[in-house]
């Protein structure tokens, strides 16, 4: 029988060269996002504690890369991703940044990324987000964090972000296809929105 540990995927060994730790990592990652478990469980947790391990081991490769010919556009989008399912806006600004550095140097599914992480950069902070990428739930629904209304779909196409509307159109099936997670213990980034949401649902005509 196979237990828990062992179905856990494992670490690149620390001296595993820089660029092919660095995808090992970005592998694990995708295989450990496909399913997340629920949110408040140990196993959630459990995941989450891996993903600042794979962090840790991305910044160490990024900065052995950066000590020999530097990390290539694909280096920087796989740090990137990792970045991105960061806890705190410093990690999303990073993924960002790292990501917009791999498309611009020509790696295209970065470009995609750029737009995530910056959107979840604003987000994080409290920002409406730019570009629409970000989903959140509000106890009773999922519904897009708020949109930079300036921000057109041009704009969003030159990103791989899909139209507006079409996002809309994803958080109305995420409500009908995926269960809210408790809000009682939310954190600290959303919780001013969700008052704000609950006042603005409270003005409304009934």
């Amino acid at each position: 029988m196979t237990d828990a540990a062992s179905a856990t995927p494992q670490l690149p060994h620390p001296d595993a060269e820089p660029s092919a730790a660095l995808a090992a990592l970005y592998a694990m990652d995708l295989e450990e996002h496909a399913a997340v478990p629920p949110v408040h469980t140990p196993d959630y947790r459990a995941l989450r504690e891996r993903d600042r391990e794979r962090r840790a081991r991305a910044d160490a490769a990024l900065g052995a890369l950066a000590a020999a010919s530097g990390p290539s556009p694909v280096d920087l989008y796989h740090a990137a991703w990792l970045f991105n399912h960061g806890e705190h806006p410093a990690e999303a600004k990073r993924a960002h940044e790292l990501a917009r550095a791999a498309a611009e140097r020509g790696h295209a599914p970065a470009r995609w990324l750029a737009a995530a992480a910056f959107d979840r950069w604003c987000m994080y902070e409290g920002r409406p987000q730019r570009y629409g990428t970000q989903f959140v739930p509000d106890g009773r629904r999922y519904r897009l964090w708020d949109v930079e209304v300036a921000t057109t779909d041009a704009e969003r196409a030159a990103w791989d972000v899909p139209p507006l509307a079409a996002q809309l159109e994803r958080a109305e099936e995420m409500t009908r296809t995926e269960p809210q997670p408790r809000m009682d213990d939310a954190p600290a980034w959303l919780r001013p929105a969700l008052a704000r949401w609950r006042a603005e649902a409270e003005d409304q005509p009934r």
